[in-house]
């Protein structure tokens, strides 16, 4: 069977698991992490840096160092989201040709699908390095509340790194998934998702035989840890400015500096009362004279800053109880999910809310990226004794005159399913329609988002309201929209499968798909050039070390002798191809190395 992995792609850090024998594994990487950080740096000398090396260098590189770029993905330029992003990120967000945000980085603009491509790069990397073979598949989470456009994009960065995405699934579902796998549950839980840049909520049915049934989900796709620490870098820098009339947010260094004490203090005060913000040498005021910044921060303060972002997630939470029809008694588990449920006062919130206390069963974590695995797996398996049946987030429906926004398909309902409405001409002797297939919650079309449009002609003149057209929604397994209008009375009709889009046009992925490919050739070769070049130095020291013994054991013996030049030869050479930088060679050389030293430990094995 083919190995799918799951890759749960997040604001603040990423992950990836496979299931093997059965089991759900996260991977760790290199450094032994079970996450990421969802990092993207350029560095001075154009090389590129994810993960923990670019947050590493971060506050040295700030304005080249990505973080968080999944606030942005499938969002236009124009967006509230956008020009907020623009004004508290250290680095360059440009408007793109196709009104989508990108991100410009050393002189170059890369779009957010590709910068996103470039992290889930290196976990399917992470993924291919513990396996030992290439990973193609994979299952890629995102918010529940992501729409359409948001969606296709992070296909895309799945496509332009190298990945078949089988399937884009919802967070807080891969949760529900990883909670009920392997065992006999039946209940109703709630998914409480907050995450570095996104909350979900989400109730579930999970029955004991392997269904897992959405009922209901929302969500704030511009709610997450990202504006937690914002709250606190703007009272660092409101108290600052108070005290030397400098506003720390106009250099792009201090800022960086910031935004990771501020993570950071965020994180103490999970499991502390008070954590002391300490950045010293932060900026030099008029006189060229070095200012410091020390202050501590109390978690109340804390809880006092932020009190309206809970209040938020508690609201769509009420929401959400209220659009599945249930009493907060009739969910009997709540699941914690995302970094940001350790901090105390969300914990309290939930558990004042859902008037119980939330699960702690599971790794807020590595839970979404086990549960995309968990998914890989049902979807390639010949039989599978585990069902998902999850619903579409947002409304679907045509905007209709007056510029209203006419639903068909009701959010939350269970996908694949359709539905069909007639409508009627509102002019006289009216001969085409335009449909215009739209997405979101407001009653008026122009606040909802516009998946696509298409006209039906041919009709017959008649006086407005004569001639009755129905159209008709359809959503498949997979999320796809398609929209079909028909003339009742003559039966022509025309129709549209929405496409959503990232931004990007066919020529655009192909090429960042060519660019990626190269990179990881590239990776792969300077992979295995430190890898020898490690092996080698380490094989030379070995036999260097036992020299002085075996020539010891020799003294005396032409064949001994004539054994210890051949030994200096194999290690010169080594030394000469280190030097050249020729892997190749190196690596072939290396043979050599290992069997000098397994006949230099016998010739002093067997004296000893």
């Amino acid at each position: 069977m083919e190995t799918v992995i799951g890759i749960d792609l997040g604001t603040t850090n990423s992950c990836v698991a496979v299931v093997e024998g059965g089991q759900p594994t996260v991977i760790a990487n290199r450094g032994g992490y079970k996450t990421t950080p969802s990092m993207l740096a350029i560095t001075e000398a154009g090389k590129r840096l994810v993960g923990h090396i670019a947050k590493r260098q971060a506050v040295t590189n700030a304005e080249h160092t990505v973080f968080a770029a999944k606030r942005l993905i499938g969002r236009k330029w124009d967006s509230q989201q956008v020009q907020n992003a623009v004004t508290n990120c250290p680095y360059g967000i440009v408007p793109g040709p196709h009104e989508d945000a990108r991100i410009q980085l050393r002189g170059k603009v890369y779009s957010v699908p590709e910068v996103s491509a470039m992290i889930l790069q290196e976990m399917k990397m992470i993924a291919e390095d513990y396996l030992g073979h290439a990973v193609e598949k994979a299952v890629i989470t995102v918010p529940a509340y992501f729409n359409d456009n948001q969606r296709q994009a992070t296909k895309d960065a799945g496509k332009i790194a190298g990945l078949d995405v089988i399937r884009i699934i919802n967070e807080p579902t891969a949760a529900a998934l990883a909670y009920g796998f392997g065992k006999s549950v039946d209940k109703t839980v709630a998914v409480y998702d907050l995450g570095g840049g996104t909350f979900d909520i989400s109730i579930l049915e999970i029955s004991g035989t392997g269904v897992f049934k959405v009922i209901s989900t929302a969500g704030d796709t511009f709610l997450g840890g990202e504006d937690f620490d914002l709250r606190i870098i703007q009272w660092l820098v409101d108290s600052f400015r108070e005290e030397h009339d400098i506003d720390l947010r106009e250099d792009r260094m201090a800022l960086q500096r910031l935004k990771d004490a501020a993570e950071k203090a965020k994180c103490e005060l999970s499991a502390v009362d008070q954590s002391e913000v300490n950045l010293p040498f932060i900026i030099s005021n008029a006189r060229n004279e070095a200012l410091h910044l020390q202050r501590v921060l109390a978690r109340s303060q804390l809880e006092d800053l932020t009190r309206d972002l809970v209040d938020r997630t508690v609201h769509t939470c009420e929401q959400t109880l209220e659009e599945a029809g249930l009493e907060k008694s009739e969910i009997e588990e709540v699941i914690l999910v995302g970094g940001m449920t350790r901090m105390p006062s969300v914990q309290r919130a939930v558990a004042d809310f859902f008037e119980r206390e939330p699960s702690k069963g599971v790794h807020p974590d590595e839970v979404v990226a086990l549960g995309a695995a968990i998914q890989g797996m049902a979807l390639t398996r010949d039989t599978s004794d585990m069902i998902l049946l999850d619903v579409t987030p947002h409304t679907l429906g045509i905007m209709v005159v007056g510029g209203y926004f006419e639903e068909l398909i009701p959010a939350n309902t269970t996908v694949p399913t359709s539905s069909s409405k007639v409508f009627t001409t509102v002019r006289e002797n009216q001969t085409a329609v335009k449909i215009l297939v739209m997405q979101g919650e407001s009653h008026r079309a122009e606040e909802n988002e516009l998946l696509g449009e298409f006209i039906l002609t041919g009709l017959r003149k008649a006086p407005a309201g004569q001639v009755e057209v129905e159209v008709t929604f359809e959503i498949n397994a997979d999320g796809i929209v398609s929209v079909h209008a028909k003339d009742l009375e003559t039966g022509q009709q025309q129709s549209i499968t929405v496409t959503a889009t990232s931004g990007l046009t066919v020529d655009e992925i192909k090429n960042m798909v060519s660019e990626a490919k190269d990179f990881a050739v590239a990776r792969r070769q300077s992979d295995e050039a430190e890898s020898a070049t490690q092996e080698a130095e380490k094989l030379i020291a070995q036999i260097e070390q036992l020299f002085p013994e075996v020539e010891q054991v020799v003294a005396g013996s032409d064949f001994g002798r004539d054994a210890i030049e051949k030994a200096r030869g194999v290690v010169d050479k080594a030394r000469l191809l280190l030097e050249a930088g020729d892997v190749e060679e190196l690596s072939e050389q290396i043979d050599a190395l290992a069997r000098t030293q397994r006949m230099f430990k016998g010739v002093v094995g067997k004296v000893g």
